[in-house]
């Protein structure tokens, strides 16, 4: 198996999870919260694209999908554009609010399809390549590839747990 075979498995495992998690619920249960302040289905999953999109596309060197492709006036968010989720708070999460599964996946696979893309055309030499050097030690690219789908499977499961709860409950 190539590098880039292996890469490209690992993102299409989060595809996987995030489908699981949201297809079949209604708005309300893609919102619903499982305790006060906790993430929500549809925050989770909106959370884990914008990472996915603005890590990849600044790897690329191209423009988010979030904006290029309108996926910023689709959702209609009451945040900036560049806001990706990190540090939102609990009214943060309540603003995430969609009309549809569809949305959510929606935009996860055209990122996704975006990202398997590149990754296609990806070497072994290329993991070497620093992405970042305001770390010490410098963020590899594939450091950075690592850092990317470990923060989308665990938000993909989190969705899938709380899917779970949101379910039971009804």
């Amino acid at each position: 198996m190539k590098l880039a075979e292996v890469v490209a498995d690992g993102f299409g495992r989060v595809q996987e999870v995030v489908h699981e998690a949201v297809e079949g619920l209604d708005a309300g249960q893609l919102v619903a919260s499982p305790a006060p302040g906790a993430n929500t289905i549809a925050w989770l999953v909106w959370h884990l694209a914008r990472v996915q999109d603005d890590h990849i596309a600044g790897l690329m060197g191209t423009e988010q999908l979030w904006t290029s492709q309108g996926w910023l006036d689709r959702f209609a968010l009451p945040f900036p554009a560049a806001d990706i989720g990190y540090g939102h708070r609990p009214e943060d999460v309540e603003a995430v609010r969609v009309d549809s599964a569809e949305l959510l996946t929606g935009y996860y696979d055209a990122v996704h399809e975006a990202t398997t893309a590149w990754v296609a055309g990806l070497g072994e030499a290329d993991l070497d390549r620093i992405v970042d050097d305001a770390w010490d030690p410098p963020v590899t690219l594939g450091v950075r590839l690592v850092s990317v789908l470990s923060d989308d499977l665990q938000h993909a499961g989190q969705a899938a747990y709380v899917r779970g709860l949101v379910l039971r409950d009804t």
